[in-house]
């Protein structure tokens, strides 16, 4: 990414249809100029407090506002020191609090941060909110859940799913419940043109498929899609507070004048023609040749008394001052990238998961039945809804999927599902006794 003013982001955070107050809490710091990203990045945070309504708010809050400060004081050290020292300097001061005031002890939260950089993504995490990375169709999970079934699983070398016996919302990493704390510190994560980031709760997680999740933040601009997936959480019972980021890396103006003329044939001639030249011949190398020809041409001209002498000249001059001028410049970048790489060496990139998102009539249907479900449940409660929209999403869904177009059947059919369900997370059922308005499929 060359531009730092290429990125579309998008927030929402929901306290869902159980809880009465909502704990969790985010912040989006976009750098406001070239050099704050090159140094700092742009900066994204989920926090999911612990420990109670007060308490727990407070928690995710001041992680959510401190992290980013303290990472931005330190960044001078490099990324690693300065996002270990956020979190720890972070997590001190809470516990601090906790041990201070009895009402506040035992107040916790997860933190999980997101700073994209020129020199890739860095991620800070503690507890079981997640970061994903959408590249290529696939969902990468980037983020280790701190969980007693995650930890069980890596111990076993299992998948998670499969301890089904093993309780799947206990926290064994936090920030606060201890003077000390562990941070998982990764990166640089390389990022290319159309990445898509997904930061979220487990809110989130615990009710949505990741498949899903890069389904939908695939076929959606970031604000819709961060929409509808707090919306069909929300759908599918909101048994927690739901907060969502998507953050997706555009294309930059040079790519994107690029893809304008990419059709052209005289383009891509021009292009097959200067790729092959480039790889023959380094520029700076080429001027310094053309350099050797314009001296030839000097010396002959004042042999043969030519009159346009002072010319080849200049261009010798020229072609020599440049060629040298490249040559010192690709000796520094050479210097340069060797000592990022060996910092790089230091640093840790895993994708502990991988989900393939294929967008098609399997997963159409599934929303098409929880779609009608859900429109029985809006009928029966009562609740106004447009309804000739609502048909008019159904049907177009329906057709494009009969012409094999499963994208777009697929976006109209979420369309439908988000018009319902905006109607129906309106109404919020706190009651002692609360069902789910859905019940999702298995295997969550």
């Amino acid at each position: 990414m060359s531009n730092f003013l290429s990125i579309e982001h998008s927030g929402i955070t929901d306290v869902g249809i159980k809880r009465p107050h909502n704990q969790d809490s985010f912040l989006i710091q976009p750098a406001v100029d070239e050099k704050q990203w090159r140094l700092v990045g742009h900066i994204f945070i989920v926090s999911d407090g612990m420990g109670g309504h007060a308490v727990g708010e407070k928690a995710s809050a001041k992680a959510a506002q401190d992290i980013p400060l303290i990472y931005t004081k330190h960044v001078q050290d490099g990324p690693v020191q300065a996002l270990r020292r956020a979190f720890q300097e972070t997590n001190a001061s809470i516990y601090a609090i906790g041990q201070k005031n009895p009402e506040f002890r035992g107040m916790g939260t997860t933190s999980t941060i997101l700073t994209i950089r020129e020199d890739g993504a860095w991620i800070g995490h503690v507890g079981d909110s997640r970061v994903y990375r959408f590249r290529n169709q696939v969902m990468e999970q980037l983020s280790f859940d701190h969980s007693y079934v995650w930890e069980m699983a890596r111990r076993l070398k299992v998948p998670p799913e499969e301890l089904e016996d093993v309780r799947k919302n206990v926290i064994i990493r936090s920030l606060g419940p201890e003077p000390l704390v562990q941070v998982d510190v990764e990166g640089p994560h390389p990022t290319q043109e159309n990445d898509i980031f997904l930061l979220c709760s487990d809110g989130l997680s615990n009710l949505v498929k990741p498949e899903e999740m890069g389904a939908i933040i695939y076929a959606f601009p970031v604000q819709e899609s961060a929409k509808i997936l707090v919306n069909l959480a929300n759908v599918r019972g909101g048994t927690d507070n739901i907060t969502v980021l998507v953050v997706k890396i555009l294309p930059s103006q040079s790519s994107a004048l690029r893809s304008k003329f990419s059709d052209s044939p005289m383009f891509q001639k021009a292009l097959r023609l200067w790729d092959k030249w480039n790889n023959l011949l380094n520029w700076s190398m080429f001027l310094l040749g053309m350099g050797i020809f314009f001296a030839i041409l000097f010396v002959l001209s004042n042999i043969n008394e030519w009159s346009n002498g002072v010319t080849w000249l200049i261009f010798t001059v020229l072609s020599v001052v440049l060629g040298l001028g490249g040559l010192v410049w690709s000796l520094r970048e050479g210097n340069k990238n060797s000592s990022e790489t060996s910092v790089s060496d230091l640093s840790v990139t895993n994708i502990y998961r991988e989900y393939d998102c294929p967008i098609d009539q399997d997963l159409i249907h599934q929303f098409r039945d929880e779609t009608i479900q859900l429109a029985k449940q809006v009928e029966s409660s009562g609740l106004a809804y447009d309804k000739q929209q609502f048909n008019s999403f159904m049907e177009k869904s329906q057709n494009a999927e009969k012409d094999s177009d499963l994208l777009f059947a697929f976006r109209e059919q979420l369309k439908a599902f988000d018009l319902l369900a905006t109607v129906s997370n309106q109404v919020h059922y706190k009651e002692k006794g609360f069902q789910p308005k859905w019940q999702p499929p298995r295997n969550y």
